[in-house]
């Protein structure tokens, strides 16, 4: 009976570990490549969050508002607003929506009551907010967040004046 001895060659050794390198360095490859599209693409939904939001917050107030002559851009206290007029109880209530010191306001009154831009709630971060009246019934939105990225948004006003 003849027993066969085998010869170990280097390469025995050399291409497993070879093999093993190539693996380890191609998973890290798609690993750093995954976060860096994860990271990218956080980073510009979050640089779009303010504006964005911003745009629908004040969209949603038009639609909750839009009756007969209610909704009209004017001004409050030397900043341009937003003015959303109510009824309730035969009292006349406004909200005003205008952007002061970096900062999308909000403020619900009484139309009669004197107050001014600081008595308004702080929204959201907000640079600075456009409108105008393309139409009698399409507004015209622009919204600029801390960062300077801007977004713009016609709404259509339903209501007839």
């Amino acid at each position: 009976m003849r027993f066969q001895s085998r010869k170990h060659h280097i390469i025995d050794i050399l291409f497993p570990i070879s093999l093993y390198f190539v693996f380890t360095v191609s998973a890290l490859t798609v690993l750093l490549l995954a976060t860096n599209v994860y990271r990218t693409t956080t980073e510009n939904s979050a640089l779009n969050f303010n504006a964005n939001t911003s745009l629908s917050y004040i969209t949603e107030k038009i639609h909750q508002n839009d009756t007969e002559g209610a909704v009209s851009i004017g001004s409050f206290d030397g900043h341009q607003a937003l003015i959303l007029k109510q009824h309730y109880n035969d009292t006349e209530y406004v909200t005003y929506i205008y952007v002061s010191e970096g900062n999308l306001m909000e403020l619900y009154t009484k139309s009669s009551a004197d107050v001014d831009v600081g008595s308004g709630k702080v929204i959201l971060p907000l640079q600075s907010l456009d409108m105008e009246m393309s139409q009698s019934d399409l507004l015209h939105l622009t919204c600029t967040d801390a960062q300077g990225h801007t977004v713009a948004s016609y709404i259509s006003i339903h209501s007839e004046s």
